[in-house]
């Protein structure tokens, strides 16, 4: 009979308890804890039942790291780790004295955050700069992502296998991750990674549980893993992979709005083949042949009215997510939206020893170009192919500094833009770190296009600088900060929309930490208070004031995993020529009462710029959301935006965007999702300064069905619209697509 019999504790609620229950070492580096080979295959099924676990490294998760602050976890966790040639192995049994509490749903990938999950961090290269955290909720649901020290979250798609199951003590977790998904030191010795391992309990607060006693008044959370030894000889295999894909699309369009007839406006059928090569296990060549760049879930709308510069969209794009945090730096020069269509792309990401390169290079069919300025930015697309290069280089000098190297081109017809640049990331003592970068650039933009847009004809060059100061301790955190932005600097590979200006600023905040009042013990009404003051200073690089602000914000973290956050802001802005004293409030609440409902509300009231006629105005905004999940399979989610800008001659607009989304999920695998995108502007065209159209009314409808084996072996079926509506015209539907995808992860 098994050890680990489903229903049997390994350890007693009484008694001492141990951080660790079993196994060879003591976990530091000088002396790791050893994790044991298997000898035979793990069986992955929820149960835990194989004979292996037996033998394998075993963890208590003791210590509570939120609310709390190292305090004793209220329910008990195990883990355990053991491997083979070609895999990590890890199991969870969850223990809980009420498991009907248990909050675990079915959701797409990576959308697990409020459920109970477990997870487990890797820091494989030992560098404490990047850890890998893959997490698995009680139904087997999967969520992962990278961390780094300059990116808290980065999104990351791994092939690994995690099977859970519910039971009448608790929940059981078991993961197979397989090594060519992990990048690892090239050794055929024997390994030591760091680890911690974290339990998310959501109840009346979100419990975070962990194996590691992390100290609040250490800023760097890597540094705290314990370390682990083992994984000698272990391969990734042939670690080759294709991807082929298929996709289709139909495109049809009325002739003319609103009457006109549907004809067809495109159809495209598209094969295309990516290919991932782990030259070594650390080391990873991408290449991509007409590669299925696309994206199937339709982005959050964002209110774009009265907003001087342009809007930032996440990344979901498979080619670009992989491998993305080996470019990440604290100035956002790398922004890989900007590439809109690509043809082919080749990438190749990895790390040596202390070195860390990155490095890809792709055709883009169309070029956007963004055109920042100091008060407003603005932009054009052009019909023509370019050329993208990225080159990023980084050295570890032990595990508290790092000087960094960026280099980005994209060349066009007579067009370029070139940018070069360093950065450092020094960790002076557990509490004290300095970021920096400096970049310069060169552009040069088509006659045709400089002349239009005002921009210099000849080629031109400029500058960036970014210094950023941080101390963090377990109560008392401030930051200081310096940017400057010449005016001739572009980053047309990032995401910089404004130049000309040096920006100071300064912050700090204090936290009272309260205790929590699970297992009968008494606790305080709050989990968390903080009180944060920010004071800001902006010019242009003639000595022009831009904009200087202060403001005092207080949060208060609850019960129900509820938290209240009240701003209040003084702002003195210029904007073209004229200068405006501002004070506005700001507020935030959200709740997750019960497992089944989660709720959000968002303002702001108080003064505003009116960008477009420049002048003084009043500002309500407005943001509820709320999302409804009446069964483990089905989840409603409803958001909406107001707005309404008011002056002293009256009403300028008032703006609306709804977004209502409906999931249901007939398994793990299989889910249908429905979209509805609403958007209406209602201008008082009268109170303008230029001619406006009165109204602009919009409505986007996706419907899709999704099959998903893994993050790459995938098929998708959908239908989307669009309708328009005007002053001279209800809504009428502008557009329909039919879109179809289907894909298949080989490996060898």
């Amino acid at each position: 009979m098994a050890l680990l019999m489903i229903g049997y504790p390994v350890f007693s609620q009484t008694g001492e308890k141990k951080p660790l229950l079993q196994g060879e070492g003591t976990g530091t580096l000088q002396d790791p804890y050893v994790v044991p080979k298997a000898e035979s295959p793990i069986k992955i099924d929820g149960k835990l039942e194989d004979k292996e676990w037996e033998k394998a490294l075993k963890f208590n998760l003791l210590y509570e790291f939120w609310p709390g602050d190292g305090t004793l976890a209220p329910v008990d966790t195990e883990c355990y780790l053991t491997y083979d040639n070609s895999n990590l192995y890890v199991g969870f049994r969850a223990l809980d004295p009420h498991p009907e509490r248990i909050r675990a749903f079915y959701f797409e990938r990576d959308n697990i955050w409020y459920d109970d999950f477990v997870l487990i961090f890797l820091d494989t290269f030992n560098d404490e700069r990047r850890t890998y955290g893959l997490r698995s909720n009680p139904l087997g649901v999967q969520a992962d992502n990278i961390k780094t020290r300059v990116s808290p979250s980065v999104e990351w798609d791994a092939i690994y296998k995690s099977v859970g199951h519910i039971y009448d003590w608790g929940y059981a977790v078991e993961m197979a991750i397989p090594f060519n998904q992990l990048r690892f030191q090239r050794t055929k010795e024997d390994q030591v990674w760091g680890i911690n391992l974290r339990r998310l309990y959501p109840r009346d607060a979100l419990y975070h549980f962990d194996y590691v006693k992390n100290d609040r008044n250490n800023d760097c959370f890597m540094c705290q893993f314990v370390k682990v030894k083992g994984f000698k000889n272990v391969r990734p295999g042939r670690n080759i992979e294709f991807v082929p894909a298929l996709t289709y699309s139909r495109t049809d369009a009325r002739s003319s709005m609103p009457s006109g007839d549907f004809q067809e406006l495109n159809e495209d059928v598209n094969p295309g083949l990516t290919a991932i090569w782990g030259i070594s296990p650390n080391m990873t060549l991408s290449a991509a042949a007409n590669p299925d760049f696309s994206q199937v879930e339709a982005d959050t709308l964002q209110l774009d009215i009265n907003e001087p510069f342009a809007l930032i969209y996440d990344e979901r794009r498979p080619f670009f997510v992989e491998g993305s945090e080996y470019f990440s730096t604290i100035m956002g020069a790398v922004y890989t939206r900007t590439m809109r269509d690509p043809s082919w792309g080749l990438k190749i990401t990895g790390k040596e020893g202390s070195n860390t390169i990155g490095a890809y290079v792709v055709q883009d069919t169309l070029t956007d170009l963004l055109f920042p300025a100091s008060q407003r930015s603005s932009s054009t697309s052009l019909d023509e192919s370019n050329i993208s290069t990225v080159l990023r280089y980084r050295y570890d000098f032990g595990y508290n500094f790092a000087l960094g190297f960026l280099a980005t081109d994209r060349e066009g017809d007579d067009y370029f833009n070139r940018l070069v640049g360093i950065d450092g990331d020094f960790r002076f003592t557990r509490k004290n770190r300095l970021q920096w970068q400096f970049i310069g650039s060169s552009t040069r933009y088509p006659d045709e296009v400089a002349r239009k847009n005002k921009q210099d004809i000849e080629t031109f060059s400029g500058s960036a600088l970014d210094l950023i100061y941080t101390h963090d301790s377990r109560k008392f955190d401030y930051t200081l900060e310096y940017r400057s932005l010449s005016s001739g600097f572009r980053s047309d590979l990032g995401y910089i929309p404004r130049v000309d200006y040096r920006y100071g600023s300064a912050s700090a905040s204090y936290t009272w930490i309260g205790r929590g009042g699970m297992g009968g013990k008494k606790g305080t009404f709050y989990r968390q208070l903080f009180l944060t003051g920010i004071a800001s200073y902006m010019e242009d690089q003639d000595g022009n004031l831009i904009k200087n602000t202060g403001s005092l914000q207080f949060q208060f973290d609850g019960p129900l995993q509820s938290t209240l956050i009240a701003q209040g802001n003084v702002r003195r802005e210029n904007f073209v020529n004229a200068t405006f004293d501002q004070v506005d409030f700001a507020f935030m609440g959200n709740m997750k009462p019960t497992r089944r409902l989660e709720m959000t509300f968002q303002g702001i009231f108080g003064d505003r710029i009116d960008y477009s006629n420049v002048r003084l105005g009043q500002r309500i905004l407005l943001m509820p959301q709320l999302i409804l999940k009446p069964g483990r399979s089905m989840r409603l989610e409803f958001s909406h935006i107001y707005e309404r800008l008011h002056v002293d001659t009256g009403r300028v607009y008032t703006a609306n965007i709804s977004q209502l989304k409906g999931v249901y999920h007939f398994n793990i695998r299989a889910f249908f999702r429905a979209i509805l995108q609403y958007v209406n502007y209602d201008f008082n065209s009268q109170n303008y300064l230029f001619p406006i159209a009165p109204k602009m009314e919009t409505l986007f409808t996706q419907l899709l069905f999704s099959y998903e084996i893994n993050p790459r072996t995938v098929l998708y079926l959908g239908y989307s619209d669009n309708y328009l509506g005007t002053q001279q015209f209800d809504l009428t539907q502008k557009d329909r697509t039919i879109f179809a995808k289907i894909s298949y992860a080989l490996s060898l």
